[in-house]
């Protein structure tokens, strides 16, 4: 009874114990909190350091060869613009200068008074001579007035002799004198033309003083100021000036172009050429071949080419930088011109197990690794056959670290 009694007391519910705590959450808070610290760590290390991973690259793009009527290059070569009408312009004579009337870059057309020298000496000169002149033309004028009077009275004494009026002496001497006269009007005659020549000589030597332009062009450089002493022979001692200016004729502007001697059989006269200036990439000139210098730099084993502008531009000018490409003739109106691949930079391919490759960028800016075929050089570029289009663009020197699907962007974007 004892037992059962003890049984009943352990179920009875003891309602004055305290309530047990419930349980806490602190933990829970705790790691929700270090997921969100890692999450906003992930996403600004992703800004700093993710989204900058882009490989810097510079890129260029292809062109078609024979896709038109255009001709395909069969040699690349460098020269400059120089002009076959160029002229350092001087005075004859030796003289102080006076005036000078030109500026670089002024246009001048023919004959145009580009200088002056002082005239002093030559207007002396001339004032002399002309003097001279009058004295030999009032000397002719004397003898000749002189022998009009003589031939008067060697007729008037023939009339006398032939009546026997006059002794044959006297008339003997009016003849003489007659004549004598004539020989002194001749030699004052012949005088007075000296005199004459040499004036003309004079006026010769005043219009020296006075520098003009042989030809219409553009002056490049002014080589004198007024008060030097200018002479179209060097004196030496860096005193004198030997021009007064230099003169270009724009409209002669042609290239002269160094190609190398195991390609000079390539080049032929009448050539057809496109010209871009080192200053204009973009400005694509046609042209053709003039001639072909027969000669060789032996030091450099090239062979000079002339070739023609077919286009006169202010843009032009002598000694300007200048890549010439030399086309093959141009197809027939109805020919079928023929695919001869893309024109790609040389810089852009890639050796790579023995074969040839290119980065192709696309638009998601990742690069797709092409393999290549390859054709002829074309100076700085090369033919590609075979994997790639017109228009694409590849990367030019790709790095090292480049691979098939990597994030790229421009180096120009890069800078900015």
């Amino acid at each position: 009874m004892n037992t059962s009694a003890d049984l009943l007391k352990e179920l009875r519910i003891d309602r004055k114990a305290p309530p047990s705590a419930p349980k806490s959450r602190r933990g829970l808070w705790i790691a929700v909190a270090a997921v969100l610290v890692l999450a906003l760590l992930a996403i600004v290390g992703w800004f700093l350091f993710g989204r900058d991973k882009a490989i810097e690259v510079r890129t260029a793009p292809t062109a078609a060869i024979g896709a038109g009527t255009a001709s395909a290059s069969v040699l690349d070569a460098s020269g400059y613009v120089v002009a076959r009408r160029m002229a350092t312009v001087s005075a004859k004579i030796t003289g102080k200068v006076k005036e000078v009337m030109i500026e670089e870059g002024q246009r001048v057309e023919e004959g145009q008074v580009l200088a002056t020298l002082d005239p002093i000496d030559a207007n002396a000169e001339r004032s002399l001579y002309a003097a001279q002149l009058g004295a030999a033309r009032s000397a002719a004028s004397g003898t000749q007035a002189q022998l009009v009077e003589a031939e008067a009275s060697a007729r008037r004494l023939s009339t006398l002799v032939q009546q026997q009026l006059v002794s044959r002496s006297q008339y003997d001497q009016a003849v003489a004198q007659r004549d004598s006269l004539r020989a002194q009007l001749l030699t004052a005659q012949r005088n007075a033309k000296v005199a004459a020549d040499r004036l003309a000589i004079a006026d010769n030597g005043v219009d020296n003083t006075v520098v003009r332009a042989p030809f219409a062009g553009v002056v490049i450089a002014k080589a004198a100021q007024p008060g030097e002493i200018i002479s179209p022979l060097s004196a030496g001692g860096g005193f004198t000036r030997t021009g007064i200016g230099t003169i270009v004729d724009m409209d002669s502007l042609e290239v002269e172009v160094e190609v190398g001697e195991q390609f000079i059989g390539r080049v032929q006269p009448k050539m057809p050429i496109e010209a871009t200036l080192n200053a204009y990439q973009d400005w694509k000139i046609p042209g053709e071949v003039i001639a072909i210098i027969p000669t060789a730099d032996r030091s450099k084993a090239t062979v000079k080419v002339r070739v023609a502008l077919n286009t006169k531009d202010p843009r032009i000018v002598p000694d300007m930088g200048v890549k010439v490409s030399f086309l093959e003739a141009a197809k027939p109106a109805g020919e079928q011109p023929k695919n001869e691949g893309v024109r790609a930079p040389d810089a852009a391919i890639s050796n790579r197990g023995g074969k040839d490759y290119a980065f192709v960028v696309t638009e998601e800016d990742t690069v797709e690794l092409r393999e290549l075929r390859l054709g002829r050089a074309m100076g700085d570029d090369r033919q590609v056959l075979q994997g790639l289009s017109p228009g694409e663009s590849v990367v030019l020197d790709p790095p090292a670290e480049l691979r098939e699907g990597a994030k790229v962007k421009l180096a120009e974007e890069a800078a900015e």
